[in-house]
């Protein structure tokens, strides 16, 4: 990957035993001279003040520019002819105390990595947006890019006047061009932030903090900032009184920014939001107002989690996610109107975690970090969501109380410093009189996931001889953990499955006896695991089963109903559940589902079996019962609700026979569309691509459409339904421009690739199998990180479930030289083929 030094652990722990950072004070400007935006470069002139624990002692400080115009250390020029980006800028001889100032062209990125700045296409306005985790602070000033070395930073910034420009502190005040910040208190780099352009601001007050939301102008009729403000006013009440500690800056701003490439970023006090992911142009439904939920509390939580308490190096990462993942949904649970939050967490996020513990790049939740460029791959299911599963069994391990205590302390104790997951353990069990080490290795540094399996031996007059819990491993990572877990009971009442009790156990071992079962009535159905308090694969025993396939619409909790809907779609991924039973299932039981997020969630899954589980041959006839599911739910959906747009989603997604077809081009003219549903902006998007994808529609009809919307999200759903044209032509241009262009810009990049594989195409891009292969290394060594591994991961031949797709990848895999990041992202591929394999086989077998 191009850009930046790539800092190893060894050099990061030796500069931090040397050095102490006390100030930075950066002039950025970003202007063109004449007072109008600046384009290509922004002038960036840095003075650090730190001290030196061995006088006469060398290190490096990381400044990734275009180009170094001087350097000087402690007022005497410095020799910069042997900087680079790649190794940083050397200072010798440091001084007790030491003034260094850089003087710097840093570049604008289009990566959505360090300073990006995006051109909006309704009004040409410039918009920019910092993001500088994990290493790129020093895109934009010079810096010792590492977590623990905190210091003060005070930004002047000079930009056009009409501008706005947010940062972590509010404004000390502003010139006609140039604004001054009041100096931060000690922060890590990569929690700093700089947002400049014409944002629209709106502002409010809350308990003493200064609240800010801001967007494009041509996105303000679209801004619900009152909602935004209420989840997270909610949220401030609610960490205020559960962490015990206020939040310690006087404002809190929310930037929502074209082209971010994550969710959000939890700069401290100028969190950057995804525009395209939580501004709603138009109708949507509950599932996005709760993910949009999530991620306000998961950046809220990271204040204390990450900003005012930071990891000591990377290695934390997990913690600091983990941390905001849990403390998100529990927020969401109490303090919002989104009290099914643990539900959508299992059917979403932990899914996700299951998913990726599953690959063979499986890896422990706390692993070691030998350098940045391991980091950048490791925002993964495990380290967001299977951490979060384990914080939330260590929560039901040790008692809530116990771990507010604990938690309060640890904060208490490390504000404004950085700590390591040892010192939460220790203030965890201080507070709870548990010892947790043995928790701890068992829990973080292992890998994968176990199975739980119910065996039960009914007698005669209908009550439990005998239940065991039996736990399997993998045989390459045979850890057989301790679950606290509770067991459901539910009995079968006029159409309701209804929870009579529910017995708490500790499973541990390869078999577990659950002795207070016995001599109870047997219940319909036994769920393990009720609650979802573990991380951990379900089983049915063959009884509940039965019950759930004829009623999983009867359970009476919507957890309850996602860990069914769990279990099975993890039995269709481990090939032991035909995919057409599994759609089956969906058709059957889905459309009576009274909760938004599993009715969301589970539809794609029912997508995903068709897509890669499936027996082709058959696949037809599961995409044809969808799509008559959607349809039949959509016209039964109370009009205008949220149902009946997921339905309506589902049965777009879903279309491909002529009739289905035909029904879709006719919503796009406003013929026969159901009372209620409104097809505008993005479900007009989703309608077209999916007539593309199929031939159904003109490719002229895509630039008609775009002269509708021709904003930054049409832009980008243009580009998408291009690169979908079904004909041999668009697909060579298309896989030209992906690997011959690697100044693509970030959200260009990510449609291209969308729109470039898709599951009714598989033919038509067969041939690029060997293309993909022979363009990797030339775009991973070419490409910023980012980009870099986005390609690696959509460009992946996903949809040739093939021996000859998993031969070739093996093939590559067996060349020397390639790094191991790279390496990772390639493998995770070929084990979804491998999958998709044994799962096809399973379903052609039930035929």
């Amino acid at each position: 990957m191009a850009g930046v030094r790539n800092l190893r652990q060894v050099e990061a722990v030796e500069r931090a035993r040397l050095l102490d950072i006390a100030a930075y004070d950066i002039s950025l400007d970003l202007t063109d001279g004449a007072g109008h935006p600046g384009e290509g470069t922004f002038r960036s002139i840095t003075e650090v003040r730190f001290t030196c624990h061995e006088p006469g002692a060398a290190t490096f400080i990381e400044i990734a520019a275009a180009n170094l115009r001087s350097a000087t250390l402690n007022g005497v020029d410095l020799d910069i002819s042997g900087w680079s980006n790649e190794d940083g800028l050397a200072l010798p001889g440091l001084a007790a105390d030491n003034v260094l100032v850089v003087d710097a062209d840093c570049a604008y990125s289009t990566t959505g990595q360090g300073l990006h700045r995006s051109v909006d296409p309704v009004d040409k306005e410039v918009y920019l947006y910092s993001q500088f985790e994990t290493a790129d602070a020093q895109r934009v000033f010079a810096c010792f890019d590492q977590p623990d070395l905190k210091a003060e930073f005070t930004f002047h910034v000079t930009a056009p006047a009409h501008w706005k420009v947010i940062s972590n502190m509010p404004l000390a005040s502003q010139g006609d061009l140039t604004r001054h910040f009041v100096p931060t208190p000690r922060m890590s780099t990569y929690i700093t932030a700089v947002c400049a352009g014409p944002y629209h601001e709106v502002r409010d007050t809350h308990d003493g903090i200064d609240l800010g939301v801001f967007c494009r102008q041509s996105m303000r009729q679209y801004l619900d900032a009152d909602d935004i403000n209420l989840i997270t006013k909610q949220g401030f009440d609610f960490f205020h009184e559960e962490f015990g500690i206020r939040y310690p800056l006087p404002k809190y701003d929310q930037v929502y920014s074209p082209e971010f490439n994550a969710g959000a970023m939890e700069n401290f006090g100028c969190v950057v939001h995804a525009e395209q992911h939580y501004i709603f142009r138009s109708p949507v439904t509950d599932y996005e107002y709760e993910q949009r939920a999530n991620t306000i509390l998961h950046e809220l939580a990271h204040m204390w989690f990450g900003d005012l308490v930071t990891m000591r190096w990377w290695d934390d990462l997990w913690l600091n996610e983990s941390f905001a993942e849990w403390a998100s949904h529990w927020c969401n649970t109490h303090a919002t109107r989104f009290q099914d939050a643990w539900t959508t967490f299992l059917s979403v996020r932990k899914n996700w975690g299951y998913r990726q513990d599953q690959l063979s790049s499986t890896h422990p939740v706390y692993c070691e970090m030998p350098d940045v460029e391991a980091v950048e791959v490791n925002f993964d299911g495990i380290t967001y969501a299977k951490g979060a599963s384990v914080i939330k069994q260590l929560v039901a391990y040790v008692g809530i109380d116990a771990f507010r205590t604990g938690l309060r302390a640890y904060f208490q104790q490390h504000q404004w410093g950085n700590a390591t997951f040892d010192d939460l353990l220790s203030a965890l069990e201080t507070a709870s009189g548990k010892e947790l080490r043995k928790f701890a290795a068992q829990w973080l540094e292992t890998a994968q996931v176990n199975t739980l399996r119910p065996e039960l031996s009914i007698a005669a007059d209908g009550t439990y001889e005998r239940v065991l819990v039996r736990q399997e491993a993998p045989p390459a990572y045979p850890t057989l953990r301790t679950h606290r877990i509770g067991i459901g009971l539910y009995d079968l009442a006029g159409g309701a499955l209804i929870r009579r009790e529910l017995v708490e156990a500790d499973v541990d071992g390869e078999e577990t006896e659950l002795t207070a079962l016995a001599g109870r009535r047997a219940a319909d159905v036994l769920l393990l695991n009720d609650d979802d308090l573990t991380y951990a694969k379900l089983r049915l025993d063959p009884r509940s089963t039965a019950t759930v396939v004829e009623h999983i619409d009867g359970l009476d909790n919507s957890l309850a109903r996602a860990l069914v809907w769990s279990a099975t779609w993890d039995m269709v991924r481990d090939a032991e559940l035909a995919a057409r039973d599994y759609v089956k299932l969906v058709a059957t039981g889905l459309p009576a589902e009274k909760d938004i997020n599993l009715v969301t969630a589970t539809i794609r899954q029912a997508q995903s079996a068709l897509v890669f589980y499936a027996d082709q041959s058959w696949a037809p006839e599961g995409w044809a019962q969808i799509a008559a599911t959607a349809r039949a739910a959509l016209a039964s959906a109370e009009p205008g609700s949220g149902f009946q747009l997921a339905w309506a989603r589902s049965f777009a997604a879903a279309a491909r026979g002529a009739d289905d077809l035909a029904v879709l081009q006719g919503w796009l003219r406003g013929d026969d569309v159901p009372a209620g549903l409104t097809i505008q902006a993005d479900l007009r998007w989703g309608i077209l691509h999916a007539l593309i994808a199929n031939g159904a529609a003109d490719p002229a009809e895509i630039e008609a459409e775009l002269d509708r919307d021709r904003t930054a999200s049409g832009e980008r759903q243009a580009a998408l339904a291009r690169a979908l044209v079904p004909t041999p032509e668009s697909k060579a241009e298309t896989w030209r421009r992906l690997v011959e262009d690697h100044n693509l810009p970030n959200w260009l990049q990510r449609s291209l690739l969308q729109g470039f594989q898709h599951s009714a195409q598989t033919a038509l891009t067969a041939p690029y199998v060997a293309a993909y292969f022979d363009s990797l290394t030339t775009v991973w060594e070419h490409r910023d990180s980012e980009p870099a591994a986005e390609f690696v991961e959509l460009g992946y031949p996903a949809f040739q479930v093939s021996v000859d797709t998993v031969a070739r990848t093996e093939a590559w895999l067996a060349e020397p030289g390639h790094p191991a990041p790279l390496r990772r992202l390639v493998g995770e591929g070929r084990d979804g083929i491998v999958r998709a394999l044994k799962a096809r086989a399973k379903d052609a077998e039930s035929a």
